[in-house]
């Protein structure tokens, strides 16, 4: 077989979401609609709600070593851990040197920055005190190069920023690399460190786009007339991928196909979407994976909370998916709030057990909708079953204009 034509597909998940660590529990919480977005208070900005993960954070690797390393290397070293588990793989299942890390951020650095910052003012700014580790920590490629440290990977790794779009976007990379034959499996995925830095915080409501609720757990509302703005959250999440050929070879449980994706660019504004560009996105994406809009089961948005995006991204589904009358659409943000660079896997790897369970989990807090994000088959308050999922597509949009969709099929 050509190489370029080689099948990818996911055999390992591991993440840490704001209401879970490991993906069974993940979709319990998601069909159930229970969020565990808490109101945090921050150096310099206040009280927020936000999305905090709890994980065992000494599982894969010691203390000190997490001293020393970043909270992004952190949640990456525990995700690529637990997606190889979840894959019943060794890591010497494969030749080191050909294994590929990819990590989605939004952004990196900020949080180290700030605390340094933070930690030199408690000596009246003298740089002697600015710690060594600095550099390693903020350079871009921290959060893959820490999992390769610590899984003693020779393969390439880096990270890739593609603003809240770099979940997917990464995604996308390992498939890409692993068709070109530059690597025979691939950890690749996003991850979002952003609850620590109080500057993202103070950016969004600066915008007029920072969510809020008297309740943290209603405060991220896509779709509703109410809705204020975003709601941030940290979290990861890793997926093992491997040819086709390799994984049943080996006997793996396969949780679905990719096959088809895209981006593109907006080309418009630095802050404000398009739909015009993301129906295109969306689009591409059908036509890789030679599917028609009536063929997708699940559509999950990417809807953030904000007024304006969201009506965009309706816009772009209604156009394409208008005469769709058996794709359903959620929101998974409504419940784990906004993840940034892990958002778009995080938000594919809760709907992957559609494929097994047929559920489709629903979008909490709307209890008005906006008559201009009215959808076909919006899934609210409440899971619903299908008779059958054979194919998700998950959208992923972020700043800079830039568009991504994926699109995952059920193997049988």
């Amino acid at each position: 077989m050509d190489i370029q034509n080689h099948r990818i597909v996911i055999t390992g998940v591991g993440l840490a979401a704001p209401n879970a660590d490991n993906l069974k529990t993940y979709r319990e919480k998601l069909l159930a609609g229970i969020s565990e977005i808490k109101e945090v208070d921050l150096r310099y900005f206040g009280k927020a709600p936000a999305g905090i993960c709890t994980f065992d954070e000494t599982r894969y690797r010691k203390k000190k070593e997490n001293k020393r390393g970043t909270r992004a290397g952190c949640l990456g070293v525990y995700c690529a851990n637990e997606a190889l588990k979840d894959a019943g793989l060794s890591i010497d299942h494969y030749q080191r040197s050909k294994i590929g890390v990819y990590v989605g951020l939004t952004e990196h650095g900020t949080v180290e920055t700030e605390n340094e910052v933070y930690n030199i003012s408690q000596y009246d700014y003298n740089v002697d005190y600015w710690t060594h580790h600095h550099n390693p920590r903020t350079v871009l490629n921290n959060p893959a190069g820490e999992i390769t440290m610590n899984l003693g990977i020779t393969g390439p790794h880096y990270s890739i920023g593609a603003a809240c779009a770099a979940g997917n976007a990464s995604l996308i990379q390992g498939v890409q690399m692993m068709r070109l034959g530059e690597v025979d499996m691939a950890l690749a995925g996003g991850i979002s460190e952003s609850t620590g830095s109080f500057g993202i915080f103070a950016s969004f409501q600066a915008q007029g786009a920072l969510g809020s609720a008297d309740d943290p757990r209603e405060a991220c509302k896509p779709f509703d007339t109410s809705r204020n703005g975003i709601v941030v959250s940290e979290g990861a999440c890793i997926y093992v991928l491997e040819t086709l050929d390799s994984a049943l070879k080996r006997g793996a449980t396969i949780y679905a196909e990719i096959i088809g994706y895209a981006m593109n660019s907006d080309a418009k504004d630095y802050v404000l979407p398009y739909s015009k560009r993301q129906t295109e996105c969306m689009e591409i994406a059908l036509s890789r994976a030679g599917l028609k809009p009536e063929d997708i089961d699940i559509i999950n948005t990417h809807a953030t909370g904000t007024k304006q995006g969201d009506i965009e991204e309706c816009k772009a589904i209604r156009k394409l998916f208008g005469n769709a009358e058996n794709t359903y659409i959620n929101n998974t943000k409504s419940i784990i709030g906004h993840a940034m660079g892990a958002a778009g896997v995080l938000e594919l790897a809760g709907n992957l057990p559609a494929f097994t369970d047929n559920y489709v989990h629903p979008t909490i807090n709307v209890t008005d909708l906006d008559p201009e994000c009215e959808l076909n088959n919006l899934v609210l308050d409440k899971a619903i079953k299908l008779n059958k999922v054979e194919t998700i597509l998950n959208n992923s949009f972020g700043m800079v204009g830039i568009n991504s969709v994926i699109i995952a099929k059920k193997f049988s």
